[in-house]
């Protein structure tokens, strides 16, 4: 297998935490959206990544997509989230606001870095919404006395919140001074201490 894409994506980054997590072996090609879309564009005409090479036929694209995946491969047993039921709704909604959130923090840095004359309506936007997001995760986090979200095992929503935290922390650090989420904070820094985060880490690049 072959993960296209840069880790300080928290999409990409995700799921190579994911592979790790499973133990599956996996060649790492850091291609940017930017500078090597013309790369990319064979394998997703969309120009975006993650997305594993699978052979030379077959890739997938989009997390959620690549991650199903993996836990097929896995198998119900190893799986990072349970197999049917309202638990696994709860989680993947968990893991639905956590995109979500990347969604609107990709968007709020385009609009700043690429736009000379940025819109103080969609900056606004993007950061209520992220906002609204951070509020009602923390709420959730805040309620569990588990060591992970949904247990003492870490699993996929565990995985996708402190992505996006990280991420959110690097290209938008003002972000940190419009709330207040502890329950965010301690559950980041309890992630970020297990060996695979500290593997799968790059700074955030801007694109040049």
């Amino acid at each position: 297998m072959i993960l296209i894409g840069q880790f300080d994506s928290p999409f990409v980054r995700r799921v190579a935490i994911a592979l790790e997590l499973y133990g599956l072996q996996y060649e790492h090609r850091p291609w940017s959206t930017f500078g090597d879309a013309e790369l990319i564009a064979p394998y997703n005409p969309l120009r975006r990544v993650p997305i594993l090479v699978l052979s030379d036929t077959e890739s997938l694209i989009e997390s959620a997509a690549i991650l199903d995946y993996l836990d097929e491969l896995a198998g119900p047993g190893k799986a990072l989230i349970a197999e049917s039921g309202p638990a696994r709704r709860q989680a993947l909604k968990i893991c639905a606001l956590a995109t979500g959130l990347n969604d609107k923090a990709v968007s709020l840095f385009y609009e700043r870095a690429l736009h000379e004359k940025t819109s103080a309506a969609w900056i606004q936007r993007c950061e209520t919404q992220i906002c609204g997001v951070l509020n009602v995760l923390d709420a959730d986090r805040r309620a569990r006395a588990t060591s992970y979200w949904f247990g003492d095992a870490i699993g996929h929503a565990d995985i996708a919140v402190a992505c996006a935290l990280r991420y959110l922390g690097e290209a938008h650090p003002g972000m940190e001074s419009r709330g207040s989420w502890p329950a965010l904070a301690a559950h980041a820094h309890r992630c970020e201490a297990l060996e695979p985060f500290r593997a799968i880490f790059q700074a955030f690049l801007p694109p040049a």
